[in-house]
């Protein structure tokens, strides 16, 4: 017969001693229920290492974050204390760029009032007696200049054309001869006469002894191209009506 050989299990014990002596405990523990518990224990240590790890990591992940919202926070505080101050600067600037406008509006108001008095003061006033202004409202046509055989000048002017005093005065005369069948005369008053002297009829708005002032109507024209001659005594001495135009038109 062929022996059976029987196989022994291998165990291991653990013996729990208190530190009295007094009490003794012995476990029997076989190689497979050892190897588990040593894989546990392993499983436990890794995943408790795992643990720590991933705390630190976390730990350190958050103070990461909370740092950089700390220097956040600061910037933003920066930049709300740069808003205030820039905010400050530009009310400050805009109420200096009004003050400023209003000095350079006074400033420009003053040197106007200075200009107007100054010119007020220096510029002469305009002697309204004097003979400057052109006979004709409606601007006739110059037909003929003044000349030494022609002492006047002669105006086209056309039916219901004015003929106005050329300067401030008296009317001296309203009359007539061969050649004008209306002639009417202004003393000035300085030396000055002129005389307006119509080839045809018009219609004659003064009288003798009258006051006229600078560019009142003496005449209406009452026909289509009508000669109208203009005469300007200086002295006694007759003289181009336009030398007075030019002097003090």
């Amino acid at each position: 017969m062929n022996q059976q050989k029987h196989k022994r299990k291998e165990s291991f014990s653990l013996l729990l001693v208190s530190n009295t002596g007094k009490d003794t405990r012995q476990f029997y523990l076989s190689l497979k229920t050892l190897r588990m518990i040593i894989v546990l224990m392993l499983l436990i240590c890794i995943t408790l290492a795992w643990s720590i790890y991933r705390s630190g990591t976390h730990y350190k992940s958050e103070s990461e974050l909370r740092r950089k919202l700390t220097s956040s926070e600061q910037q933003v505080r920066q930049l709300e204390s740069e808003k205030e101050a820039l905010s400050a600067q530009n009310t400050a600037l805009t109420e200096e760029n009004e003050l400023y406008k209003q000095a350079e509006l006074v400033k420009s108001e003053m040197a106007e009032m200075t200009q107007e008095k100054e010119s007020t003061e220096e510029a002469p006033q305009k002697d309204t007696s004097v003979p400057s202004q052109y006979p004709c409202t409606a601007g006739g046509l110059l037909m003929e200049p003044y000349s030494e055989e022609h002492p006047y000048i002669s105006i086209s002017a056309q039916q219901e054309d004015r003929i106005t005093a050329a300067g401030d005065g008296t009317v001296a005369s309203v009359g007539s001869d061969d050649t004008y069948p209306i002639i009417i005369e202004v003393d000035h008053g300085n030396g000055y006469r002129s005389r307006y002297m119509s080839r045809q009829e018009t219609d004659v708005q003064v009288e003798m002894g009258q006051q006229v002032q600078s560019r009142d109507t003496l005449m209406i024209i009452n026909g289509n191209d009508t000669q109208f001659d203009y005469q300007v005594i200086y002295n006694e001495q007759m003289i181009d009506p336009l030398l007075v135009l030019e002097a003090k038109g």
